[in-house]
């Protein structure tokens, strides 16, 4: 039987820092689940239990400076830090499953995954995943669509909200697509409060500090446009049909340069692909990796 709920354990990053995650399943090969930015790892815990039903075991991880992981002390959250940490973490999970670990990212989840097959690939060293799920994101994306997702995420990061209530109008504002939750629960998850205030539960360094994403320099696109062109893995790109991010060209030119990779187009979807359209989503996740080799 299915355990209902996760097993959580904490993990080292590359800088020895604290990374909070959740293990759904007991199978024999592994998922790492990394989020966007901005998000927790409750963003793919629907998508976990799946594959938990479908054999695997789905580690659903906090990113540096997200979640319950720790905010790291430098304040630096530059892509390559988060694609180490995904490969000290995938180290771990190899160790212990004897398999290397499929990488499902969303967004900066997936820049992650791709920036540590590139690294992977320019030291001669062997891929640190056994395939590459891409999540809402390719090598190039939309610039006016990036910067409206970073307005949103930096609008209230310093002053948060006086309720909970006030955050959820700013979410239904945001994403006036999707029916506004009946309970607040699972944004709850995505705060923390202090001093009588809600804040997003990340480090506000994330954009406003010493080493922020949120700088051009900092996210690496050449790096990743090489990274994908040298993949050696299995690819999946899953696009929300209605992106602001990634559109056609961005999808061509990624097919281009992968062309071993599939590609599944989320219908009613925008960026937040999971939330957006789980149940597609979800689906299409289970039947890429139904296809892997053993």
């Amino acid at each position: 039987m299915l355990e209902s709920a996760p097993r959580t354990e904490t993990f080292i990053g590359s800088a020895g820092n604290k990374l909070a995650g959740d293990f759904y399943g007991k199978g024999p090969r592994p998922v790492l689940l990394l989020h966007g930015g901005g998000q927790t790892r409750h963003a793919f815990a629907g998508t976990a239990q799946e594959l938990a039903k479908a054999g695997w075991s789905a580690l659903v991880l906090d990113q540096r400076g997200h979640g319950d992981s720790e905010w790291v002390k430098d304040g630096s959250y530059i892509a390559p830090d988060f694609a180490k940490d995904a490969i000290a973490v995938s180290a771990e999970l190899a160790k212990r499953f004897g398999k290397k670990p499929v990488l499902v990212g969303a967004s900066l989840g997936g820049m992650a995954g791709m920036l540590a097959e590139g690294m992977a690939f320019n030291e001669k060293r062997a891929p640190n995943f056994s395939a590459l799920v891409l999540v809402d994101v390719t090598p190039r994306f939309d610039p006016q669509g990036a910067s409206k997702i970073r307005d949103f995420m930096r609008g209230k990061s310093l002053e948060g909200f006086a309720s909970i209530d006030e955050a959820a109008d700013a979410v239904a504002q945001y994403l006036p697509h999707r029916p506004r939750p009946t309970s607040t629960d699972g944004l709850r998850k995505n705060l923390r409060q202090r001093d009588g205030r809600w804040y997003w539960h990340w480090d506000p360094r994330f954009f406003d500090g010493p080493h922020p994403i949120s700088e051009e320099r900092h996210l690496y696109e050449d790096e990743r446009v090489d990274a994908v062109r040298n993949l050696r893995i299995p690819a999946l790109l899953v696009r929300g049909g209605s992106s602001e991010l990634v559109k056609e060209e961005h999808v061509k030119e990624f097919l281009m340069l992968a062309p071993h990779a599939k590609f599944v187009d989320v219908a009613g979807a925008r960026h937040m692909v999971a939330g957006d359209r789980n149940d597609v989503f979800s689906a299409a996740i289970v039947d890429f990796l139904a296809a892997l080799p053993e």
